[in-house]
């Protein structure tokens, strides 16, 4: 790759990621602006910061959107552009290459962005639900996050949008499968809260068969919130291991469908603890 710089900025999120921070700041080769916001890491995760030359800021974690906006306010960023990743994701030659010709179009102030889900080291092309799209591309003074469920979502309208087509790599499961579930089990308590709240809001059925694949997937979900609960694990393991062909990935394909599967499953618990402690109400 040539040596024009990439006139992007990058935030990275971390909190004790010293097996992985190495990896993604040496993909961003050309990048001469990287932000780290950390969230009181104790294991070497600092000190391979400095040693790769970007800078750290610490903020106590709340929620993903938070953080993202306090380096957006607080990370005196050079570039117009932002690039949001965690540090277990990795960009490639390709994704550079892409970013370096990216052509900012008028009325557009972020990209949705694709990701490779990566398991056992075999991309997940069909369980990973390839191309799944999310807003990590943004115009620094134009775009901020609100947290919605267990992640974060833009402020900005479908109209602001554009597609950044060039995917970077996502290693979730380089702490281990026991963390992973482990992380979840705090993810599905989210993802209950934004159930009874989603619930309030009408169901737009012509998102459904919108051309914005993010709008389907949201209208997806409501869609799927108006379902019985008890239905929630096995339809995801039958939609990810044999509509969206999983079962092509072999056994990562396999795992990845079971893994999903379980989320769905603590999410479920979470609902309906929620609704027999009388926290709220459901239909199902």
């Amino acid at each position: 790759m040539d040596e024009t710089p990439v006139k992007v900025s990058v935030l990275i999120l971390t909190h004790n990621e010293e097996r992985n921070i190495s990896a993604c700041l040496g993909s961003l080769s050309g990048i001469d602006d990287i932000v780290v916001i950390d969230s009181g890491s104790t294991d070497r995760t600092p000190a391979l910061v400095e040693e790769k030359g970007a800078r750290m800021l610490t903020r106590p974690f709340d929620n993903f959107a938070n953080q993202r906006n306090f380096g957006l306010d607080e990370g005196e960023l050079r570039n117009e552009w932002v690039l949001h990743l965690d540090a277990d994701e990795v960009a490639t030659r390709e994704f550079l290459v892409a970013l370096k010709k990216l052509d900012n179009k008028p009325g557009i102030d972020a990209y949705r962005v694709p990701s490779k889900t990566i398991l056992n080291g075999r991309w997940l092309r069909y369980s990973g639900m390839y191309p799944t799209y999310q807003v990590r591309l943004g115009h620094r003074d134009k775009m901020r996050f609100k947290q919605v469920g267990h992640g974060q979502r833009e402020d900005l309208t479908p109209e602001q949008i554009g597609t950044f087509d060039e995917p970077y790599l996502h290693y979730s499961f380089s702490h281990g499968i026991k963390q992973w579930l482990t992380k979840h089990v705090t993810y599905a308590e989210a993802e209950s809260e934004q159930f009874f709240r989603e619930l309030q809001e009408p169901l737009y059925r012509k998102e459904l068969f919108s051309r914005n694949s993010t709008e389907r997937r949201r209208a997806v979900k409501r869609l799927v919130n108006r379902m019985p609960v008890v239905l929630r694990p096995p339809l995801r393991f039958l939609h990810t291991y044999l509509l969206r062909l999983g079962f092509l990935d072999g056994r990562p394909g396999l795992q990845y469908s079971i893994m999903l599967s379980c989320y769905e499953a603590m999410i479920a618990a979470q609902i309906i603890d929620k609704t027999i402690s009388g926290q709220t109400k459901i239909n199902s």
